[in-house]
């Protein structure tokens, strides 16, 4: 017997809008998800035909409740169960911020890459090979260049 309503928490993760059920729970109760305009607490039932709203910074997903389920998915049936109604101008906001991921940082800036890494890795058994010491150790006394 198919229900006719379900937890709008368990029905995001058993469709894999969120890996987790604690992660859909939270969501709810931080204001991230809406139906129709109205922001909703985890225990919110919801029917096919609702309209949900995700916020997932800097995008607002939208999907369409087609069919319910209170246990998860493959990946495959997802699309049985909804339909991703998101503007286009939304998921072109998503690329845009991906792409700028890559051209906006700096060198030096954050962790380094896995190929900076590397590279710094291969500096340093060079360096090594050739004889240099980084155990540095400098001794900084101005006390010699005062006595003049």
């Amino acid at each position: 017997m198919a229900k006719s309503e379900e937890r709008i928490d368990k029905w995001m993760w058993a469709t894999r809008i969120f890996k987790t059920r604690t992660i859909s729970t939270d969501a709810c109760k931080k204001g991230r998800v809406m139906v129709g305009d109205t922001t909703v607490k985890p225990s919110r039932t919801i029917k096919p035909g609702d309209v949900i709203k995700v916020r997932k910074p800097p995008v607002t997903y939208s999907f369409l409740v087609k069919a319910l389920t209170e246990n998860r998915l493959g990946a495959k049936l997802v699309p049985d169960y909804l339909e991703n109604i998101t503007p286009q101008s939304e998921l072109d906001l998503l690329e845009v911020v991906k792409i700028s991921g890559f051209i906006d940082r700096r060198k030096g800036l954050g962790r380094p890459t896995k190929r900076e890494g590397r590279e710094l890795s291969r500096f340093k058994e060079d360096a090594l090979n050739d004889g240099w010491d980084f155990d540095f150790d400098f001794d900084f006394d101005d006390d010699d260049e005062d006595e003049d």
